[in-house]
């Protein structure tokens, strides 16, 4: 009887390096998305779903990349935009972080009526915790005088939390020739930005649904 040797077989599987896939100067990031929307308890979810990566080279400054979405994907209206993303500052100093300061918008076509997609449209490098805007559009349902129904848009600022929050220096080991030069970092991400006040917008839905939507009003670090 013929005994095959392990490891001459076509079939045997490759050594796994521990290097990244990507190299030492790139990262693995997502470079197509699709967005699917599912009916949760909670209400209507936006769910995205990873459908291509691709190497990305780091980057020493903050800026915005391209990050590419699908919408309504495999239906007439489906609709690829560009949302943009805030990548970089692998140097920034300690409790900084490369956030979106300024927002635009994308109108696609839905359905049922067309939608108002927000992008990002500016990068900076912010230091701590803060609220940023961040608006949403909701069809809302009012009467006039005569009783007549009204749809219109409403355009209502949620806010959102960003930034980072440490507390203390996370450094453990400096090095003698330079103190600026951390040798070893203790585990852990810090503390979380999460929001501290909100305040309630109550509207008519289109649905003829009584609906509130939560805005945020101020942020906070919170362990």
């Amino acid at each position: 009887m013929r005994h095959l040797d392990p490891s001459s077989s076509s079939g045997a599987a490759a050594p796994i390096s521990g290097s990244p896939s990507c190299g030492l100067s790139s990262t693995c990031e997502p470079a197509g998305v699709r967005v699917d929307r599912v009916m949760l308890y909670e209400g209507l979810r936006e769910v995205e779903i990873i459908e291509d990566c691709h190497c990305e080279a780091k980057m020493s400054w903050c800026v915005r990349v391209p990050s590419l979405k699908t919408y309504h994907s495999e239906t007439p209206y489906e609709s690829v935009i560009d949302a943009g993303k805030c990548v970089g500052s692998k140097g920034a100093p300690e409790g900084f972080s490369c956030v979106p300061t300024k927002f635009d918008s994308t109108l696609i076509e839905t359905p049922n009526k067309v939608e108002l997609i927000q992008t990002v449209a500016q990068c900076k490098l912010m230091e701590g915790c803060y609220r940023i805007p961040y608006v949403e559009y909701h069809y809302e349902i009012t009467y006039n005088d005569d009783g007549v129904k009204v749809e219109s848009l409403r355009e209502i600022d949620v806010g959102r939390c960003l930034g980072s929050c440490t507390s203390g220096s996370r450094c453990l080991l400096r090095s003698a020739s330079d103190l600026g030069e951390c040798l070893l970092w203790a585990e852990g991400q810090g503390n979380a930005c999460v929001p501290q006040d909100y305040e309630s917008h109550t509207f008519l839905s289109q649905h003829g649904q009584i609906r509130t939507v939560l805005a945020i009003t101020s942020c906070l670090c919170q362990s």
